[in-house]
């Protein structure tokens, strides 16, 4: 059965010291960032030797995080975003069968952001974009960020949004134990609260074909669906969005696997949202690919469902030929 994963991450050193993965975490074990690294700014032979081994037929690649998005200076952040895509779409070019990529897009300026979508799918053939969360605490709910969903629409292409390792504020909760604001639990909130202010900013309804993807099995929002929706019932809004959250998220949305290698989850996510809704992903190389396959192989559920996760959803969502 063939096997497309979607939040797979390279970086790339020539990019701005702003842009390093590791240069905004919280502490980590040497070996593991070494192994990490190392992978991160390999884009054909550890990569498709790993591929190979755990039979992973495509990788969805996108520049990790915080990539553009950690930039304060907009012209760096074009710049990047330029660079990055470029490379991208010369590493798929290189192995069309084994490579898909998103796009970087410099959200300090949202004009420039909706022309770099424009150029890299119809130049550059990449099949949407990635963004990370904020950018410099600015989310795309803002009104600005029109002309980006706009060009998002027109094209048919989705934008996943991913953590940002930057953090925008601070979770008091979790003073004391700031380990915990990266991806064990903060960048879930910080994604899954992204995603309520773009339903609560009308986002989907003056752009209803928009499509937003989650990793991490969907930042926690499938598993509150009913919570959401009663919540909702009762709150009193000047310009409330036209559906329920649950709604928006079995429309809008996307959600991917990527670390989150429970069978328990993901049926859940499936009776929340749909089983159409859910991709496979690993999050290469943070987490393991023999760990992600494994879960994958593992499903209790029809080969149509499994199918439909390992490959089908993406390439309908992607536009991937099917082979």
């Amino acid at each position: 059965m063939r096997r497309i994963a979607l939040e797979e991450a390279f970086w790339l050193p020539d990019l701005g010291e702003e842009t390093h993965p590791f240069g905004h975490l919280t502490p980590r074990n040497r070996e593991w960032v070494d192994h990490v690294q190392s992978r991160l700014v390999d884009l054909s032979e550890q990569r498709l030797r790993e591929m190979d081994e755990f039979g992973i037929d495509i990788h969805v690649l996108s520049l990790t995080s915080p990539g553009v998005q950690a930039h304060t200076d907009t012209a760096s952040a074009i710049r990047d975003a330029r660079q990055s895509n470029e490379v991208l779409s010369k590493t798929v070019t290189a192995h069309p069968d084994r490579f898909v990529g998103f796009a970087a897009l410099p959200t300090q300026d949202p004009e420039a952001a909706a022309k770099e979508l424009e150029h890299s799918v119809l130049e550059l053939g990449l099949r949407g974009a990635l963004v990370n969360d904020h950018t410099g605490g600015r989310y795309l709910d803002d009104r600005a960020y029109d002309v980006l969903w706009d060009k998002l629409q027109e094209l048919g292409v989705p934008l996943y949004i991913h953590p940002n390792a930057v953090s925008a504020q601070a979770l008091k909760v979790l003073s004391g134990y700031e380990y915990l604001s990266g991806g064990s639990f903060g960048w879930s909130v910080a994604v899954g609260g992204h995603a309520l202010r773009l339903i609560y900013g009308r986002v989907f309804d003056r752009f209803p074909a928009a499509t937003v993807i989650l990793g991490h099995m969907g930042e926690f929002l499938p598993f509150q669906t009913t919570r959401l929706d009663s919540r909702h019932a009762n709150l009193t809004l000047t310009d409330p969005p036209d559906l329920n959250p649950s709604e928006y998220l079995r429309r809008n949305f996307m959600i991917t696997t990527s670390g989150v290698c429970s069978h328990s989850a993901l049926i859940a996510a499936a009776e929340a949202i749909g089983m159409d809704r859910i991709m496979f992903a690993i999050d290469y190389p943070y987490e393991e690919t023999s760990t992600a396959a494994e879960f994958l192989d593992t499903l209790p559920l029809p080969e149509s469902d499994i199918a439909a996760i390992a490959h089908l959803n993406a390439e309908r969502v992607l536009g991937i030929p099917a082979v």
